[in-house]
């Protein structure tokens, strides 16, 4: 199992537009072509303004796949257009990892 952990950070202010604008335009595109997500968290305490979310592939082979096709995919080219206008986002960090052998994930 890969995961692919994203983590957004939201200009002050901006977190609650951001998500709005995901759910309303990303979100359904997203999971038509990655499934539904291992996790969707909002920063409780620690860094403000972030979210995370993270996306579990059976390969890095499955991931490339998946994200090809969703980045074709004209309704998540639109949600890119618009968050980009919008301006919420300042920074984003994505992470593949992989869980430990004695901790494994069941899915």
């Amino acid at each position: 199992m890969l995961l692919d952990v994203r983590t957004y950070t939201c200009r002050p202010g901006r977190l609650k537009p951001q998500l709005d604008l995901y759910e309303q335009y990303g979100l359904k595109a997203q999971k038509r072509h990655l499934g539904e997500p291992f996790a969707f968290l909002i920063t409780e305490t620690g860094p403000i303004n972030t979210y995370t979310h993270i996306w579990a592939y059976e390969s890095a082979a499955d991931r490339e796949t998946k994200r090809v096709a969703m980045q074709a995919d004209p309704e998540w080219q639109d949600y890119l257009r618009r968050s980009a206008e919008a301006g919420n986002l300042a920074a984003q960090e994505n992470r593949l990892m992989t869980p430990a052998s004695f901790a494994p994930i069941k899915r």
